[in-house]
């Protein structure tokens, strides 16, 4: 009886989807095996689950196909960050595909017995779809600019344990920009002053602020607009779909997954997006993008436990 008590112990207290845990030497393993594989347009270098599911700016795409055809190499850009807790894998950074151009990627994958289960790609290409009508420049074509990330990308460490903040604190220090996004409010995230931001490579903070702002106004720092600045939450009704797959504690990075929805009857496309936020002493200090601008009947964000489409706000009648 005693034996197999132990036993019964043993068993239970080793989650089952996570029996043969995945450290970061062997995500990391797996992530470049991947990678190559797509480089090499050869699904089978890599070992998939029979149920692998893959989606490419939220459409579901067979292995083999989409990325698999137009990758080249991996560009200037690479970041990988890890996360054992959740038997994740990532990528952010630039990839060389066959038009000649690099797009801004980010890559997600999900691990399951050393086998890649999910993976889910952002692909910021040149001369994507815009937001739409009163978008100023992005009004026809999505922001794209892998040479200013090539010369401003994320920093790569490792943060020393004393100076780690908490898997819980990076998540909600995360969440805090999407709830300050939602209720246009900069005091409500939890940043450091001059935080930067880009998007699909362009630089969108660290410009003039207007002159008009009170000196104490949310966002401003020594005259520059940065990640709080409330002008550029006008356009975003609210944060929806909000997933947070990648932890990377080490790193002190987080990944954050989501779409941007506008107000009821503006004529401007929603964003899906993927960011990445670098998080030093407790706020953030950087975030990184890629992201795109589905039509209104896309099916976004398309992953678990937000399947399909979310709902669009009907305009006026």
């Amino acid at each position: 009886m005693r034996h197999f008590l132990l036993a019964l112990g043993a068993a239970v207290s080793i989650p089952t989807a996570f029996a043969a845990d995945c450290d970061r030497t062997c995500l990391k393993g797996v992530l470049d095996q991947y990678l190559n594989a797509v480089v090499q347009h050869n699904p089978s270098a890599v070992p998939l689950t029979p149920g692998y599911r893959q989606t490419e700016n939220a459409v579901v795409t067979r292995p083999g196909q989409g990325i698999w055809q137009t990758a080249k190499a991996l560009g200037k850009v690479q970041r990988r960050y890890f996360d054992p807790v959740t038997q994740s894998a990532a990528y952010f950074g630039t990839l060389e595909e066959t038009s000649g151009n690099a797009a801004v990627v980010t890559l997600r994958l999900l691990v399951a017995g050393r086998k890649v289960a999910e993976a889910e790609w952002y692909l910021a290409r040149k001369g994507a779809p815009g937001i739409g009508v009163g978008a100023g420049a992005q009004a026809n074509a999505a922001f794209w600019d892998p040479d200013y990330l090539a010369a401003h990308p994320p920093v790569e460490r490792v943060v020393p344990k004393a100076g780690r903040v908490s898997r819980e604190d990076l998540i909600a220090i995360t969440n805090s920009y999407f709830d300050s996004l939602s209720a246009r409010d900069g005091h409500i995230m939890i940043a450091h002053p001059g935080c930067v931001r880009l998007e699909n490579g362009v630089l969108t903070t660290q410009r003039d602020a207007p002159a008009n702002l009170p000196p104490n106004a949310a966002g401003v720092f020594q005259g520059k607009t940065d990640c709080m600045n409330e002008a550029a939450m006008a356009n975003i009704y609210a944060v929806v779909g909000r997933r947070f797959p990648v932890v990377d504690e080490e790193a002190g990075v987080v990944l954050g997954l989501g779409v941007f929805l506008r107000k009821p009857g503006v004529a401007m496309r929603r964003n899906q997006f993927s960011e990445w936020f670098v998080i030093d002493q407790g706020k953030l200090s950087a975030i990184y993008s890629s992201m795109f601008y589905p039509d209104q009947d896309a099916l976004v964000p398309n992953w678990p436990p937000y399947d399909g489409n979310w709902p669009v706000l009907p305009g006026p009648k």
